[in-house]
């Protein structure tokens, strides 16, 4: 019984001391029930939908962020080992001489190179193909692309400088690699090949190229202009450094697994 009354008693006091405290809060409450019943009804309801709306934009950009894309696309022309690169990423497995694909190749994979010697998120790779009437799939895995591997056969280069400067220029004028600025990485592959061009040169060539492509296609009328976007500075040679979104040059070599460079790019493109 004694211990029962102690506890009665502490009781007491803790209500004895909340009780200023409750008598405040009675106050403070009574006092923003004045001030709200003051505002106008119209700018009362305003700032309670401006209030839900910043909490929505809020929500929803956590939520964006949360759901970033794990997608990269690896693209470019027919036989520049597009293919065995997808291999090489997804499990180290190599595929001698030239794999022509008809249909995209998708594999979820964990990258682990030894360059990083640290694992990433799952990354969802997309080989797709390089032939000219089957481009217009890439523009399926675009919209959630979170980087482009642009591939370039480092050692048939030169024959096919055009054509891939006239397929590159055309990713990098869509809308929807632009507004997104997704990054690009330029892989020059086969350079375990002696007669290889280096990254530099194929950089150099393929800016050259972009700019002629640039003004030629700059004199066509508007209405003739199927890319969304231009490329470069006015009145200025063209770089890749004047795009919008990021544009990178590395070196690999798919049948040799000289992936390192390739693997950092895609860790890049989707780390959280």
């Amino acid at each position: 019984m004694e211990g029962l009354e102690q506890w009665k008693d502490q009781l007491e006091q803790l209500k004895s001391q909340l009780e200023p405290w409750k008598n405040q809060l009675e106050k403070c409450l009574h006092e923003v029930i004045e001030y709200l019943n003051q505002i106008p009804p119209v700018q009362l309801y305003a700032a309670i939908a401006v209030l839900l709306i910043s909490t929505l934009l809020l929500l929803s950009i956590r939520l964006f962020k949360r759901a970033k894309s794990n997608t990269v696309i690896l693209t470019g022309l027919s036989g520049s080992g597009k293919t065995v690169l997808f291999y090489q990423l997804r499990d180290g497995s190599v595929h001698q001489g030239t794999i022509t694909s008809m249909e995209p190749n998708e594999s979820t994979i964990v990258l682990n190179s030894d360059s990083n010697k640290r694992k990433s998120k799952p990354v969802h790779i997309v080989d797709v193909p390089g032939h000219s009437r089957l481009r217009p799939k890439l523009d399926e895995f675009l919209p959630r692309a979170a980087g482009i591997v642009f591939v370039v056969d480092s050692l048939e280069f030169l024959p096919n400088c055009h054509l891939a400067s006239e397929y590159l220029y055309d990713i990098l004028t869509k809308a929807s690699v632009v507004k997104k600025k997704i990054p690009v990485l330029i892989c020059c592959n086969k350079n375990d090949k002696v007669t290889a061009h280096t990254k530099e040169f194929i950089r150099k060539q393929m800016e050259k190229e972009i700019d002629k492509l640039r003004a030629s296609r700059s004199a066509i009328s508007a209405a003739d202009i199927s890319n969304d976007f231009t490329l470069g500075v006015p009145e200025e040679p063209f770089t890749f450094s004047q795009c919008r979104n990021k544009v990178t040059v590395a070196e690999s070599s798919g049948l040799t697994g000289e992936v390192g460079q390739v693997e950092q790019f895609i860790w890049e493109c989707v780390k959280p």
